[in-house]
């Protein structure tokens, strides 16, 4: 029996500003710090202004053509994690950045798998966790996620695919809301609008 989720989920936009807008929203109550440029130059203004307000001491990222251009702009040092590195130094980067496969407008999540974010420890172990997406990238919801995952990957499946809703949270002990108890205290997701 196949489940149509079209009809149990809300009903999402599908329009590529409205689901921008949604994205955005979503963002927003979720402490996700969302940030839109017009081109890959832009994302590298904004790193290095990021950089320097929070003081980072060096990144650590994976290549594609969205990374390689814009982590250069970094005045720190990259740790490159596609042909290995010791965990000890990927725990001491003050930020990671790692491309994605999705932006999910209705929920504010972003998908991952293990090949668009560079592994599984890239997106997780830093402290702050910035991921670059395409405009191509936004889709309205969740089935048309997993129907993208499946398109692009099947039968070869990467060894983790995830989503990522705001910066790691929680709110066990005393209902008191813990940023950064199991992964990234700060997630930040900049979408370049024409690469």
């Amino acid at each position: 029996m196949t489940i149509d989720f079209q009809n149990i989920l809300p009903k999402t936009e599908t329009e590529y500003t409205a689901m921008v807008n949604l994205f955005a929203n979503k963002s927003a109550d979720l402490t996700t710090r969302f940030v839109k440029v017009f081109t890959q130059r832009e994302i590298g203004l904004y790193l290095n202004t990021l950089a320097t307000q929070e003081k980072w001491v060096s990144i650590a990222s994976h290549h594609t053509p969205l990374t390689d251009e814009s982590v250069i702009a970094v005045p720190v040092p990259c740790l490159w994690t596609d042909q290995g590195y010791k965990i000890e130094e990927l725990e001491k980067v003050s930020a990671s950045i790692t491309g994605c496969d999705a932006l999910i407008a209705q929920t504010g999540s972003v998908m991952l798998s293990s090949r668009t974010a560079g592994g599984r420890a890239l997106s997780i172990l830093p402290p702050h966790h910035i991921v670059l997406a395409t405009k191509n990238q936004i889709v309205p919801d969740l089935p048309t996620a997993y129907r993208m995952i499946r398109e692009k990957y099947s039968p070869n499946y990467p060894s983790m695919v995830s989503l990522v809703t705001g910066p790691s949270r929680t709110g066990d002990i005393e209902r008191i809301l813990v940023l950064g108890a199991h992964g990234p205290r700060k997630l930040t997701i900049i979408l370049v609008e024409e690469v």
